[in-house]
This record gives C-alpha cells, sequence and structure tokens, in this order.
C-alpha cells in the first residue's frame, strides 16, 4: 500500500507536462509518484539484489556490465542541483488565494479581479545571503516569493520582506552579491553581512544605504515568516478591461502582525535551532494554525512621470510612505498545506518576475529589467534546461501549447508536424489570441531618449529616506539600529570602511552616529549635516499598542512530577480556544500523572530552549531543586521581554530566577485561572512587554530583586 499522506500535506497538482489538469486515480496510487511493490531500474527492470555489485568472485573486481550500479551510482551523484546562487536557503508550502473583487477597477487580471475567485498558491520564503545548510535566523533581508497558478497563466510575485533593494540597476547584483558573500579567500563569514567587503561595497555605493538601515533594524531577524511583510518592491502597472493603466505597489500584510527576534534569540537559534523559521511554518501549519497574509496595493496615477509626491516610482531604493498613499487590500493568502517532498517542491521551484498575467505588466524599474532576464537565465543552469516549467511545482494550471519543442527533460510527447506559426498542416494551430480572447496585449507607450549608461537625477538621493524610516521608529526600535551598526561595523577590520560608515550614518541622525561611534571608539565626523526629515511614516514601526491574534503562538510550562495538572490542562483550554499551543516542559520526558489527569512531556530542561516559546509560566509544584537549566531557560525570556508567569509556589521558582514577581510582563496568582488566563493571551498578543525594556539587557543575566 502506497503511504498515507498526512492531511497537512500537498504534492502539486495533478496535471501534465503541457498543462491540462485531472483529477488522477480514485484509488491507489498517485501516477506521479513510484508505482508497484517491486524494486526495479529507472527503465522499469526488477532487481532481485541491490546491496551487492555484480563481481568476478566474492572477492573479484566488479564488472562493468552491472547496469544497475551504473545507473545506482549515477542518480546518487547527481541527486543535488546547484544551490540557488542567492536565497538558497529557503522553506515553502502550498496555499490558496482569495481575491476580494475590490481590484476589478484597476485591473483585468482574474486572479485580482474576480471576486471570490479562489487561485491554488506555492509560497517559498528564504534568506538571500548563506548556503543551503546555513541557519535560518541570521540578519539578512528574506525572500517572499508567491507562485499563483491562475485560470491565465503563472503569475510570479517575487518578493521581499524588505521593500527597497541595494541597488538601484541590476547591473550592480553581481557585485552586491559578492560583496556580502563570504570573502572568497577563507570561505568566512558564511551567511553573514557584518564584514568587510559588504561594508566596504555598501558605503562606497551610497544607494544602499536605505535597504542597509531596514536590514540593521528589527527586521533583519524576524521572528517567523508567519510575522513578516511582504513587499513586491518594484512598481508594476496594472491595466483594466477598458485598458486604462495605474502603477502600482504590491504589499503583503500579516494577519499576526509583524515581529522580530532579539539579537540574543536570533544568536541562541542559531545555535540550537538552526531550521527555526522552517520548523516554525511546518509546525504551525500541522497545527492548523494557518499562516494568513492580506494583499494590498498602493494605486499611484500612470503619469508620463512616473512619480508620486516627488518620489520617483521607478527607483527601487524608495518608498511610498502609507500614509501618503494607504495600502488597499485585495485579497488574502492561506497557507494550508506543507510540501510532501522538499526537494521536488520547494528547491525545484522555479520563480521569474517576467511571470505575468494579462493585466499585469512591467516598468521601466532598471533593477526589474536586469531581474527579468537574470530569473529566466539562471533556472536554464540550475534546472538543466529549458524545459523547468514541466517540473511539477512549475506545470502551470492553464493550457500550454506553445510551439517549443526537444530539449533537456522535454517530458511532452508533442503531436504533429507543424511546430511554428502560421501554419497550414496542422489546421494552423496554434493560433495567436487577441485582447478579447484573453491575450496578453502590451498597452501601448512612448519611448525615447538617448542611449547611454545614465540614471536619472531624483535617484541621486540616497539619504532623505533612510532618516525618514530612522526617525519613525520608536525609541526601543532605534536602539536597535544602533546596536545592529555597533556589532557590524565591529567585525570589519579595515578602519577606512568604518570611517565611512559613521560618515553616512551622520547624514541620517547625529544620535545614530554618534551612539555607534562610540560604541567602534572612533570620533564622530564633523561638518556633516543630517538630512531634514519633513514626514514620519508609524507604518514603519513594528511596536504598536494594538493586538494582534495568537494564532500559533507557544506558551511553555514548566512543571514536574509534583505538578497541579489540572491547573495546566484549565491553561490549555483557554490558550488553544484562541489559536495558541502550550506545550509542558519537564526535568524529564515521559508522562505525568495525577489521578486521572494526564500531561505528555514535549520538552525537557535539557531539549527545551526560551527561543522556541512566546510566553513561560511555572505551574504550582513545579521542581524547586534550582536546576540550572530551568533558570537560565526563564531569564533569557526575561531578558527577552515575553510574557512570564506563575501560579502558587512557582512564583518560588521565579524567584529562584531572579525575577521579580511584580515586574512589567510577569503575571502570578494562587491557581490557574480564567482571569490568568486572560492576562497571558493579552501579553502573548503584545508579543514582547516592552515596558520591561529598562529593566533589562541582552548581554545580561537580571539581578535578583526583593520584594
Amino acid at each position: 500500500m502506497p503511504p498515507t499522506r498526512k492531511p497537512n500535506t500537498s504534492a502539486p497538482r495533478t496535471v501534465s507536462p503541457t498543462g491540462v489538469g485531472y483529477e488522477g486515480p480514485k484509488d491507489g496510487r498517485d501516477p506521479r509518484a513510484q508505482a508497484g511493490d517491486k524494486l526495479t531500474t529507472p527503465n522499469g527492470v526488477r532487481i532481485p539484489d541491490t546491496d551487492h555489485s555484480l563481481k568476478a568472485g566474492p572477492r573479484g573486481p566488479v564488472l562493468l556490465e552491472d547496469f544497475h550500479l551504473r545507473e545506482k551510482i549515477m542518480h546518487f551523484d547527481h541527486e543535488r542541483i546547484p544551490e540557488r546562487v542567492v536565497h538558497a536557503r529557503g522553506s515553502g508550502a502550498h496555499g490558496v488565494f482569495t481575491a476580494y473583487g475590490t481590484a476589478s477597477k484597476v485591473t483585468r487580471a482574474a486572479v485580482l479581479a474576480e471576486k471570490g475567485l479562489e487561485t491554488p498558491v506555492f509560497v517559498r520564503f528564504s534568506t538571500v545571503l548563506g548556503s543551503r545548510g546555513s541557519a535560518d535566523t541570521v540578519r539578512d533581508t528574506r525572500g517572499f516569493a508567491t507562485k499563483f497558478y491562475t485560470k491565465e497563466g503563472t503569475w510570479d510575485l517575487v518578493a521581499n520582506n524588505i521593500p527597497v533593494f541595494f541597488i538601484q540597476d541590476a547591473i550592480k547584483f553581481p557585485d552586491v552579491i559578492h560583496a556580502g558573500k563570504p570573502h572568497p579567500d577563507h570561505e568566512i563569514p558564511q551567511a553573514q553581512s557584518a564584514h568587510d567587503t559588504f561594508w566596504d561595497f555598501v558605503t562606497l555605493h551610497t544607494e544602499a544605504t536605505h535597504h542597509a538601515i531596514w536590514n540593521m533594524s528589527d527586521r533583519g531577524i524576524p521572528r517567523s515568516y508567519r510575522t513578516m511583510e511582504g513587499f513586491g518592491v518594484h512598481t508594476f502597472r496594472l491595466v483594466n478591461d477598458d485598458r486604462e493603466t495605474v502603477l502600482v505597489k504590491f504589499h503583503w500584510k500579516p494577519k499576526l502582525g509583524v515581529h522580530s527576534l532579539t539579537w540574543e534569540e536570533a544568536q541562541i537559534a542559531a545555535g540550537v535551532d538552526p531550521d527555526f523559521h522552517r520548523r516554525d511554518l511546518y509546525e504551525s501549519i500541522e497545527a492548523g494554525a494557518f499562516p494568513e497574509w492580506e494583499l494590498g496595493i498602493q494605486v499611484f496615477p500612470d503619469t508620463p512621470e512616473e512619480t508620486f509626491e516627488g518620489i520617483d516610482l521607478l527607483d527601487p531604493t524608495k518608498i511610498v510612505p502609507e500614509e501618503l498613499a494607504p495600502v488597499q487590500p485585495i485579497g488574502k493568502l492561506v497557507l494550508n498545506a506543507n510540501p510532501t517532498n522538499f526537494f521536488a517542491e520547494t528547491e525545484q521551484v522555479a520563480f521569474h518576475t517576467g511571470h505575468l498575467v494579462p493585466g499585469i505588466e512591467g516598468t521601466n524599474d532598471p533593477l526589474l529589467q536586469g531581474r527579468n532576464f537574470s530569473y529566466l537565465d539562471t533556472q536554464l543552469s540550475r534546472l538543466g534546461g529549458p524545459n523547468f516549467t514541466q517540473i511539477p511545482i512549475n506545470r502551470p494550471h492553464a493550457p500550454v501549447n506553445d510551439n517549443t519543442r526537444d530539449g533537456f527533460h522535454q517530458h511532452a510527447v508533442h503531436q504533429g508536424q507543424a511546430p511554428y506559426t502560421p501554419n497550414s498542416v496542422d489546421g494552423g494551430s496554434p493560433f495567436p489570441a487577441d485582447w478579447s480572447e484573453g491575450g496578453y496585449v502590451q498597452v501601448p507607450r512612448a519611448v525615447h531618449g538617448e542611449v547611454g549608461r545614465s540614471a536619472p537625477a531624483s535617484f541621486d538621493d540616497h539619504f532623505s529616506q533612510p532618516a525618514m524610516f530612522y526617525k519613525s521608529l520608536t525609541s526601543i526600535e532605534q536602539q536597535h539600529v544602533i546596536d545592529a551598526y555597533t556589532f557590524e561595523l565591529g567585525k570589519c577590520f579595515e578602519q577606512s570602511i568604518k570611517e565611512r560608515a559613521l560618515m553616512i550614518l551622520a547624514r541620517i541622525d547625529e544620535k545614530l552616529c554618534a551612539q555607534v561611534a562610540a560604541g567602534l571608539g572612533l570620533p564622530v565626523p564633523k561638518k556633516i549635516k543630517a538630512e531634514k526629515v519633513r514626514l514620519e511614516s508609524p507604518a514603519l514601526r513594528q511596536i504598536k499598542p494594538t493586538p494582534f491574534p495568537i494564532d500559533g503562538r507557544i506558551v511553555g510550562v514548566v512543571a514536574g512530577p509534583k505538578a497541579d495538572l489540572k491547573g495546566i490542562a484549565t491553561l490549555r483550554k483557554a490558550l488553544e480556544a484562541e489559536g495558541a499551543q502550550v506545550k509542558v516542559i519537564a526535568p524529564h520526558g515521559g508522562q505525568l500523572v495525577s489521578g486521572k489527569d494526564v500531561e505528555i512531556v514535549e520538552r525537557t530542561f535539557a531539549t527545551g530552549r526560551s527561543i522556541e516559546f512566546d510566553a513561560i509560566v511555572v505551574a504550582d509544584g513545579a521542581p524547586k531543586d534550582g536546576d540550572f537549566r530551568a533558570l537560565v531557560m526563564l531569564q533569557e525570556a526575561f531578558r527577552h521581554l515575553k510574557g512570564i508567569g506563575a501560579w502558587g509556589d512557582g512564583v518560588e521558582v521565579l524567584r529562584a530566577a531572579g525575577i521579580y514577581p511584580k515586574a512589567p510582563g510577569v503575571i502570578t496568582g494562587k491557581k490557574a485561572s480564567a482571569a490568568m488566563a486572560a492576562e497571558t493571551i493579552a501579553a502573548l498578543g503584545m508579543h514582547r512587554a516592552w515596558d520591561r525594556t529598562p529593566l533589562v539587557n541582552a548581554s545580561m543575566v537580571p539581578p535578583t530583586v526583593s520584594a
């Protein structure tokens, strides 16, 4: 019998190499999976023994005629394809996008315009710099690439969690990636920007300043893919049924809000759980806490200048503040199924900024123009040839009849004699499709200008928006930016690079520059004035007074053999009703039993760490033996501003860890009551106890405070 697939996993849709869908078998195996119960060669020849090579005698040489050995080893030698030059470390999931219909006035693309239309999607999240084996929680930009299998063809929205790029022109792509990757002599450091070549490049190319400060903010270390915004970065052109056009920027807004890790959490996770983000994504889907985002657009008039409020819409290092152009929601994305096979889906999925559908067009953004060339070119290298769109995860869910033939990995068995247009031999098929038949017909637009290697004068402003970004942050977030710059530049060896970076920071904010300079032990540059910030954008802040849903949040409960299991059950019931999870932490694995009450120990003091919990509560009856592992876990959670709680004599464990029961964000009670559960839910909704910030420092164990 074929293995039973988990309810939360989903293979690519059953589609032929040419995009024709069918339901697949009612019973038995999926035709794309391995078939039969007997071991065979790739050609279907049954094999009696796969443990021993064909030899001339038991101790003799292996014979060249052993075709099974040759085929088996050959395939094993080629099981790994070249990893992506960038975005090599990734995770993915299947889902569905549902259009609200609110975009029908600005685009004819059914995926966005048709109210209630559900479109299957596959989303791949990733880091930029690291290799496939790097850690999830490094400070880096995250990719947020979505493949929409629309009824009009495949649309790829290749987004990031940062709305701007390091560069304005794609010709610099090799330079910025070469600078950010490990140094070529030692292949060090892996998956980090804290080194000389990166800061050398971004301080010499000051157009990178805006992206760099976003990366140095909390955005560079997201708490989860589920709490991460996504941005299409570029400006696109939408076309409606009347051939009217507008310019837009795409935004993904997470249901759970935008939240990040603390720097210490990110470092701990990279060591004890380098798959932190991947695991969080998979486990949330398994638990039914499906990640969810709204897709929104900022809409701008399509004027010849292609600017809005003085902001050049073709400059990928600029944003348009949401206060000037609100994000209008147009659809909802829900990820509801994990991949069946990581390689077949997450690794082989191929995105391309040029994969557009009727109603969505590109613009003259020079970075977008270059990406349209680069993405297609890299798939030819990674996936072995021009037929990568026939790989199941990449197959369109619309019929394909493209007249292309042959090439590596051609899976289709083409018919007919005339793979060209026009023809009379095959009755003229396939026929071109015009506008009324859903053809991709570009809206005419004038193109003029002198040939040359240049950029508009508006591209020369490299500092006003970084200054706006920094000024818009809360004081806590600003301190995190200061700490990040101090760390990153402190890892550089070349003094001139540090000094050049300080000159750039002086253009952004005087306090930012002064504090980083103090941390580096360098003087503050003189006679450099910071940019005047004309507009602050509160939308750029992550720390907000608004509570968010707690779906998928995890609460750890410290317990032991004598713990109050009824209290744990009470807390679990209230939290699970809000979509959160409870995991019991005890000195040893197994079960905790008290009469009819049973709790399964999911984490021990040896395997649990504060980073995987959004709050930690100590149960009445928890061990009072001063186990340092439990105390360190609580101290870390306290330093990371997470919700901390205890009921009954569990408060004694908090005190042993040096945690004052009346400190901000610490919840205590005589028993695990509904009121205590409500306080815990409220704490989770705020993500962190920001009021505790003055009491802690990420590098210090909190001191013991008496009542």
